[in-house]
């Protein structure tokens, strides 16, 4: 036990290295980003300790950093991960959008140019009609079927 001990003194940043490791493998099966920002505050002990700052220096350093990840970078990192994306892309990125109506849209079928491209369409009212060049509003879409609402805002190019 005594040649652990002198082992560990002399090597100190070996030590922090290794607990970092270890912190970071246990990250990996929680995924809650605590144990990644305490590792981080053992690697900076590791650092520390390597410049030759010594056991009472590494400590500070590594609850230094720990803490200031802790408080700092997961808030953030935490908002990041569970954000939704903004950017819709896609079929998504189609629906609000605004529309003309270039063939007459009714329950049997039409068609709408939507951003440049022309879209088969029905009406989201099942019953509705809506004539050639009326501006229209993309509801939803379900498959390559555009289901649209005549718009109340004048189409524009």
């Amino acid at each position: 036990m005594g040649n652990l001990l002198a082992w560990i003194s002399e090597h100190l940043w070996v030590a922090w290295a290794v607990l970092a490791a270890a912190l970071a493998a246990v990250e990996l099966l929680t995924l809650d980003l605590v144990f990644l920002m305490v590792a981080a505050g053992a690697a900076a002990g590791a650092l520390a300790a390597l410049v030759g700052g010594g056991p009472v220096i590494s400590i500070v350093a590594a609850i230094v950093v720990a803490l200031g990840m802790l408080a700092a970078v997961r808030p953030v990192a935490l908002r990041h991960l569970k954000e939704a994306p903004s950017i819709r892309t896609g079929i998504s990125a189609l629906v609000g959008k605004t529309g003309v109506v270039v063939e007459e849209v009714s329950p049997h079928g039409g068609r709408v140019r939507i951003g440049g491209e022309v879209w088969t369409a029905r009406p989201y009212d099942e019953h509705s009609t809506i004539e050639p060049g009326k501006s229209v509003d993309v509801l939803t879409i379900e498959g390559v079927t555009a289901y649209v609402h005549e718009s109340e805002q004048p189409w524009h190019l």
